[in-house]
C-alpha cells in the first residue's frame, strides 16, 4: 500500500524537512506545488501553483488572481516578460487540466459532489557530488495516485483506477518522456538560472538563535529545542543524553519558512524530572562555525514561555498550508473508469508545454 500524500510528504519534497547526515547534501533545490479543489471557496481558489527555491517560495499563481506573480525581489527584477506571459499560460492550462481531472476521478472513485481535492509535487535537487534528483508525485483527496521513478522511467499506481492511468501513460510513452527530460535537465538548467538571479540572497549563511525550554506534565519532563531565523534549511537539531544522541526518541518539527525568508524547527524529547542536567540539545547548522550544544536553563524563565521569533509564515504559505491539509485530511474511495489527463511542467522555456494535454 502506497503511504499518505500527506503534510510530511509535501514538506519533505519540497525540501522542507531536515535531512540526514552523510557526505552528499542538497546544495539548491527548485520545487513546484500544484493544488485544484472542486468546489473553491473564500480563500481557497480552485487553483493554484506555488514554485520554491531552496525552499522559499518565489512565484505563484492562482486562479482568482489568473496571473503568474513573483514573491521575491531577486526573480521580480531578473525575469522577463516573456517569463511571467509564457508560466501564466502554462498554469492557466494547467487550471484547466485539473478541472477535468477531478471530473474524472470523481467519476473513476464512484464518487458523487462534494470537496475533491488534486495536488502535485514536483522538482529537483542540486547535490553535493554533482549529480541531480529528481521527484514526481500526484495525489488526490489525501492518498497518493501515481508517481514518476526517474530512475526507471517508470510511473507506479498506487491503486487500481491509477493504474489506468499508469498503463495509458506508459504505452504512450510521451509523458514518461517529458518528465525525464523535466526533471533531469530542464528543471536543473532553470534552478541554476535562479541561484544566479537570487545568488547573493539564496547562498548567504544566517545561524539559527536558539532556545531550550522545559515543562513538567504529569511526572515527565518534556524538553524542547527551538531553532529560530536561519538560513539555508539545511540543519541538524538532536537531543543527547550525556554523550549519547538519543535520535529514536525524539520527535522533530519539519523545517518551516519563516516571513522573512529565514527558518524555524524544533525538536522534542521526554525526560524523568531529577535527569534534565543529562539532557542538552545538539544543534549543527552551515552559518555555525562549529555545533553548538544547549542546555535548559530553569531559572531563566524560559520554561514558561518561548516566544516565536518571526515564525509567522506569509498569508501565501498559510494558504498552501490550509488547502494541503483539507488534501490530507480527505480519504478516496474505490472505483475505475478512462480518463485522466497530464498537465504541464513550470519553466517550459520557449518550447512551450509538450506535456500538457496528453489523455491518460
Amino acid at each position: 500500500m502506497a503511504a499518505a500524500l500527506g503534510l510530511g510528504a509535501i514538506l519533505g519534497l519540497l525540501g522542507l524537512l531536515g535531512e540526514p547526515g552523510g557526505a552528499t547534501r542538497v546544495l539548491h533545490s527548485l520545487h513546484y506545488l500544484d493544488v485544484a479543489v472542486s468546489e473553491p471557496s473564500p480563500g481557497i481558489p480552485q487553483f493554484m501553483e506555488m514554485g520554491f527555491v531552496d525552499g522559499i517560495p518565489f512565484v505563484r499563481y492562482d486562479s482568482e488572481r489568473g496571473r503568474m506573480e513573483p514573491l521575491t525581489e531577486w526573480v521580480k527584477d531578473s525575469a522577463d516578460p516573456e517569463y511571467w506571459d509564457r508560466n501564466t499560460q502554462n498554469a492557466v492550462q494547467n487550471q484547466h487540466v485539473d478541472a477535468r481531472n477531478l471530473e474524472i476521478l470523481r467519476e473513476r472513485y464512484n464518487q458523487s459532489g462534494g470537496l475533491h481535492t488534486r495536488l502535485r509535487v514536483y522538482g529537483c535537487e542540486l547535490l553535493s557530488d554533482g549529480s541531480v534528483r529528481g521527484s514526481y508525485r500526484n495525489g488526490y483527496d489525501g492518498r497518493d495516485f501515481i508517481f514518476f521513478k526517474l530512475g526507471s522511467r517508470r510511473f507506479v499506481a498506487a491503486d487500481s483506477a491509477a493504474e489506468i492511468t499508469r498503463r495509458r501513460w506508459e504505452h504512450e510513452g510521451t509523458p514518461a518522456e517529458h518528465w525525464t527530460n523535466y526533471l533531469k535537465h530542464e528543471c536543473p538548467e532553470w534552478l541554476r538560472k535562479y541561484v544566479g538571479y537570487g545568488r547573493k540572497e539564496l547562498e548567504r549563511n544566517e545561524p539559527p538563535d536558539v532556545h531550550v525550554s522545559g515543562k513538567e506534565e504529569h511526572g515527565t519532563l518534556i524538553l524542547s529545542c527551538h531553532a529560530y531565523g536561519f538560513y539555508p534549511n539545511t540543519i541538524a537539531v538532536s537531543w543527547m543524553k550525556g554523550d549519547e544522541i538519543w535520535d529514536q526518541e525524539t520527535e522533530w518539527g519539519g523545517v518551516v519558512p519563516n516571513s522573512d525568508g529565514t527558518f524555524h524547527t524544533w525538536a522534542r524529547i521526554e525526560a524523568l524530572p531529577e535527569e534534565q542536567e543529562q539532557y542538552r540539545c545538539r544543534v549543527e547548522h552551515p552559518g555555525m562555525p562549529e555545533p553548538g550544544i544547549f542546555a535548559w536553563e530553569p531559572t531563566s524563565g524560559r520554561n514558561l514561555t518561548v516566544v516565536v521569533a518571526v515564525s509567522v509564515i506569509t498569508a501565501i504559505l498559510i494558504l498552501v498550508a490550509l488547502t494541503g491539509f483539507i488534501l490530507w485530511k480527505l480519504q478516496s474511495g474505490r472505483r475505475d473508469r478512462d480518463g485522466y489527463n497530464m498537465a504541464a511542467g513550470r519553466d517550459m522555456g520557449t518550447k512551450g508545454s509538450t506535456a500538457a494535454g496528453i489523455t491518460a
